[in-house]
This record gives C-alpha cells, structure tokens and sequence, in this order.
C-alpha cells in the first residue's frame, strides 16, 4: 500500500502540472491573436513575439513529455508490478527539492527500424540524470526508465551517464545508479555496446576513488537472457527458472553478485540512504563522524561470559559487535552470503568503522573461499576510503576437503591475507577464542602491520587445536590425555602470543568498547604510504 500511494502521489504532481500547461498555453495564444496596427515597426515586434512563445512552448512539451516519460499507460504499468518510476524513485531517495536535473532534452540517435519516428523519440531517452543531497550530502544519481524501451541503453542514454560520472569524478561525490534495464538496445547495435564500454571505463577509473553504488530495481543487462533465448534448455541443456538463474536469492546468497536484497523499491532506497551516511563523498575525506550518544567509555559485562568454557560449542559474532558498536546499531553487507564471515559498517563514538569478524555459529568460523573473497572485498573498500578496520577473531583454521583445494583456496584465501597487509587505515584486532595456523596470521595479525592487537582471556593462539596437535606430537605414546593438558597449559591461553609481543595486550571482554574508542581516537592521525609501485598484483 506504501509503495501504491506513493505512486498514485507523484502520478497527481504530473497530471497538476499538465493541466497548468494547458491554462498557460491558452493565455499565450490569447496574447498573440490581439490586433495592433501592421506598421513595420509592430511586425517585427509580432514575429518577435511568436517566434519567443513558440521556443518557450516547445520547451514546456518538451519537460512535460519527460517527466511522462513512456506514457501514463507505461506508467500504470511498472505501478501494477509493485514498482515506483525512475522519477519515483529518484524523488524517495534524494533530500525534498534536492535534485537537479541534467540533460532533461536528450534524445536518442537511432535512424533505423522506425526509430527516427517522433513516436520513437522521447525526451531525456531512457534515463533520469542529475545530482541532489542526501541527508545533505552531495551526491550524483542516474535512474533507468523502464517505461522508455524497458530502459534500454542507447548511446545517448550512456551519454548522461557518463556525464554524471564525469562531474562525480571532478567533484569528488558518489555515484548511485538505479538500475531498471533490459540491457543493449537493439536497434542501436555496436553504438550500445560503446555505450556499455564507455561507463566500464569510468567504473574502473572511479574505483577507490568514489563510492560507486548500484541498486538493481528490475531486469538489469543480464536480466534480458531470457528474453533474447525464451527456450533457455535449448542453449544451456539446464531447465532453470528466471529467478533461479538470476534473481536476487541467487544472487544474494549463491554467487555473491548482490550484497543485500529487500522487499520492495520503498525498502531498498530507504536502506540506501542509511547505508549512505557511513560513507566518505571520495578517497580524499575522512571517515564520517557524527555526534554520537553512547558513551565512548561504556563498559559491557555482558561480553564477560559471552565465549562458552566449551571450545567447540559457539556462540554468535553479532552478539559481540551489536553490543560493542555505538547504539547497537550494525549495518551488515552480505549477510546472507559467505555466513562464515561478518563484515558491515558501524560507528564508534560516532566515527565510521568497518568491522570484520569469523562466526562460529557457521562452519565453526572456518574461512573458505567465499568467505575470503567476501572479506578481501570489503577491507580493500574501507582502505580506499579511509574507514578504520575493526576485527574480530576466532578462527579455527582453513576449511579442508576437496572442494576447497580443487576451488583454489590458497589463491583465494590469499587475496584476504592480501587486502590486510597492504591496507594502510587503521586497524584494531580483538582475538576473542581461537586463531589457529595460517588463518591467524591471515586475520589481521600484527604481523599483517595490525596497528593494535588484543587478545580476551578465552583467547588461544595455536598452530592447531590442542587434540590434533597432541596426536601429531605425541603419536603412538600413552597418556595422551595428561599431553593434551600439558599442551593446552603451554599453548591454548593467550600468554605464548602476548610474551612474544604479538598481542599488544590481554584485555577484560567488557573493556573493549572503551579500548577502541581509545585507540580510534589516538590513530586518527595515522599516516603510512606502501612502497611506489605501479600497481599490486593481487592473486585474483
């Protein structure tokens, strides 16, 4: 019902605007046919006027056929599917009477099939451009019309967008793209394919230096195969649905292509403007700060008696992180893919953060390729835009098995490995339980030039747990039982580590919000430069 009347609103400020249209016009042809004596000097005056009031009413058919975009009969249709319109959506996301609009007048090239016909033209083509504020905060935004072509991308319609991304790029703000599009426009063959091409290109140069965010609000590129190939079993041999093949399920929760998925367009802008606020406008600003009204010395008794005695009995991350961040307030971003891992944005004592943690609740908090890939992701955003890194530890190990090792985990497991070593914002590690062999060193250790590293008392950093390791030490000798307590009382405590300096500290669990808070504010002045270099080659 939300989305409806929201809808059925916009809908009435397009149909109002029509109606005064048509009360202007009516004026002006009023003016024109008044009659004044023909002197020479009153001709000129009268085709002055005519020809004025014939730009000026152009103009006005002109932005009234934009805003209709494809029609009201298109219009009602994207309603009936339960979606908003390009200008819908634009309006919902941006602050009220923030956005400007460019290239309003925009019309598509394409002389073939028919498309040269005026009933084929349509101002602003298949596309809403232009910049506005969110919360304030500048920001540009492009929002596919699926009324026009089912949003298709024309040259013209790639045109504005990379125009915006341009100006983005000059001025140093976001880009946001609501994408609703079948894909290439047909008709237009290889000019559509440059246009693809093109925006490819600004993507990579903005990459890390602008935030770039995609909202997909409908068929997007990929989305058209079905369309193209209606018997897919005849091209594939695999009988698959639409949405198996590439809905947001599949994309959120299999392949890792989506970060979140939501209910309806209202939702998913809605979050979108919260997701926003954490985010710096470029590379060139510091993480956001706001005023914040949780105490940065607020100890937490409740993390005391969090980790179970038990070593193989889990509880769950999120409980940590809710309890620690200001607010309790955790922005996760993929938490249905890869759940292994947990990786979101949050604030402490009003500085954005961003906060990694393994998850026992699944697969014991082993890390595997997806989960690897998921955290590497996520540690090279916050790097490029100056977010702190907070993380928390408690890692069995690499998860073993063919899948794995044939999946290439040591070349992906290493790309986690990669992305901590070489960020250079600051970085805070908390090892709350288990870092054992490769994935401690892997989770942001010091020797990964973590910037503080503390250890809770439940913490064991181990190159194995203490069964295995008693098993390969102590093979085929009696009283394993009495070496297995001999080894936990040497190596699953955190004292092995804090003796060698590779934690900074044993900290009481309820102290770790105040620790942070601490060390964010000492490290806000941190400064460290890798070594030049063209670029990284990191093992994609």
């Amino acid at each position: 019902m939300a989305a409806i009347s929201v809808a059925r609103s916009s809908c009435g400020l397009i149909n109002g605007f029509k109606v005064s249209l048509r009360s202007v016009a009516r004026v002006k042809y009023g003016a024109v046919s008044v009659t004044v004596p023909q002197t020479s000097l009153h001709r000129s005056c009268r085709w002055y006027s005519v020809s004025h009031l014939s730009v000026k009413e152009r103009i006005d058919q002109k932005r009234e056929a934009a805003l209709q975009g494809g029609g009201q009969q298109r219009i009602e249709a994207q309603h009936k599917r339960g979606k908003l319109t390009a200008r819908e959506r634009v309006q919902l996301l941006l602050d009220p009477e923030s956005f400007v609009e460019t290239d309003m007048f925009v019309e598509h090239r394409c002389a073939d099939f028919g498309m040269e016909q005026d009933r084929n033209k349509f101002p602003g083509d298949s596309v809403v451009t232009g910049r506005g504020r969110i919360n304030g905060r500048l920001v540009y935004v492009f929002s596919q019309d699926f009324t026009v072509f089912g949003g298709s991308l024309s040259g013209a319609h790639a045109q504005k967008i990379c125009k915006i991304m341009d100006q983005a790029m000059t001025v140093g703000a976001p880009v946001i793209g609501l994408n609703d599009s079948g894909g290439a426009r047909i008709q237009e063959g290889v000019e559509s394919l440059a246009g693809y091409a093109d925006i490819f290109l600004r993507n990579v140069m903005a990459s890390g230096v602008i935030p770039q965010i995609s909202l997909i609000m409908g068929p997007c590129a990929g989305g058209a195969v079905p369309e193209i190939f209606p018997n897919w079993h005849s091209v594939t041999n695999e009988d698959v649905t639409q949405e198996e093949l590439g809905g947001a399920k599949t994309h959120t929760t299999v392949s890792g292509v989506a970060h979140r998925a939501f209910e309806n367009d209202i939702e998913a802008l809605l979050n979108l403007r919260e997701f926003f606020n954490f985010l710096p406008l470029s590379n060139q600003d510091p993480a956001p700060i706001r005023e914040s009204h949780d105490s940065s010395d607020r100890l937490v008794p409740s993390l005391d008696n969090i980790v179970p005695l038990e070593s193989t009995k889990a509880y769950d991350m999120l409980d940590i992180i809710h309890a620690i961040v200001d607010e309790m307030e955790f922005f996760e971003i993929m938490p249905n893919y890869a759940k292994n891992i947990v990786v979101g944005f949050a604030r402490m004592n009003g500085r954005t953060v961003g906060i990694v943690g393994n998850q026992p609740k699944v697969a014991s908090g082993c890390l595997d390729i997806n989960s690897s890939v998921k955290g590497a992701r996520f540690v090279r955003f916050c790097d490029a835009f100056n977010i702190p890194i907070i993380t928390f530890v408690d890692v069995p190990g690499f998860l073993p098995g063919t899948a794995q090792e044939y999946g290439g985990i040591i070349r992906h497991g290493a790309k986690l490995l990669f992305a901590f070593a070489e960020a250079t914002v600051p970085k805070i590690t908390i090892i709350t339980r288990k870092a054992y062999g490769g994935a401690y060193d892997v989770m942001s250790s010091k020797h990964l030039r973590g910037d503080v590293n503390y250890a809770w008392p439940t913490a064991e950093v181990a190159v194995m747990g203490a069964k295995g390791a008693v098993q390969i030490i102590f093979r085929g000798k009696e009283n394993q039982a009495e070496a297995e307590a001999e080894y936990v009382e040497k190596f699953a405590n955190p004292f092995p580590a804090a003796v060698r300096g590779f934690v900074d500290d044993i900290i009481e669990p309820a102290t770790t919000r105040k620790k942070i808070c601490q060390d964010l504010e000492v490290l806000a002045s941190k400064k460290q430069v890798n070594p030049w270099k063209k670029h990284a080659n990191i093992p994609l």
